[in-house]
């Protein structure tokens, strides 16, 4: 299985949300530098968008050389989201807050041989969290509300990442830190400086003339800061 993050290292993952879809192959090679491609599904329940299910992110991961960071945004997510492993995500991310049994589900994940994530809203506080941290291989935290692209970055989410940094390192835990939403030059050092290590960049890489230009050069601010 090819593994779109650890927690050795910092990665770039551009959210296809910004891509033209009528000619989506041609936008998966822009960002073929990437370290993986991130994929947001939206059911127009658990957010107010709707985007596609498992048959486009399936054809999403035939097309892709690059492994697929599905965040699946999802109100249904514990009888869901395991439709996403079968049809080739190589991670499943989805809402603590859409989970009434987010340790099955983490595990039942992992069995299908895909990473689990969970993730956070910004108003969701991420210490009930941390007692079942381990069972995850990422934690998500938003740092725009979740449900549309091209958001501006909440400053106040720094303090959040560096908590469950903090608590993840003290646990010695080999848990990722994932940051979506307002992600560019302008915050990614701070992010990762908090203690995010995988980076979700959609409107900085796809506006930006040269997209694999723009990989380099967030991943290049992110690695002056080394993984906690």
């Amino acid at each position: 299985m090819n593994t779109p993050y650890s927690t050795d290292g910092h990665f770039i993952h551009p959210s296809i949300l910004n891509a033209d879809f009528m000619s989506i192959g041609t936008e998966l090679e822009r960002i073929s530098t990437a370290d993986s491609v991130h994929v947001d599904v939206m059911d127009n329940h658990f957010v107010p968008n709707l985007t596609f299910g498992p048959s486009m992110v399936e054809q999403i991961v035939q097309r892709s050389t690059l492994p697929i960071d599905a965040h699946l945004m999802i109100a249904e997510a514990d009888t869901e989201a395991q439709a996403y492993a079968e049809v080739g995500a190589s991670s499943v991310t989805f809402h603590l807050e859409a989970a009434r049994a987010p340790v099955k589900l983490a595990r039942d994940l992992r069995r299908k041989n895909v990473q689990a994530g969970v993730a956070l809203r910004p108003a969701t506080p991420v210490e009930p969290l941390l007692d079942i941290i381990g069972e995850f291989d990422m934690l998500l935290l938003m740092t725009v509300e979740p449900g549309f692209g091209g958001q501006s970055f909440l400053e106040s989410m720094l303090p959040k990442i560096r908590r469950a940094r903090a608590a993840i390192s003290e646990s010695n835990l080999e848990v990722s830190i994932q940051v979506d939403g307002g992600v560019s030059r302008e915050t990614i050092e701070r992010c990762a400086e908090a203690g995010a290590n995988v980076f979700v960049a959609g409107s900085a890489i796809y506006r930006a003339q040269d997209a694999a230009d723009e990989i380099s050069a967030l991943r290049e601010l992110a690695q002056r800061h080394p993984t906690h």
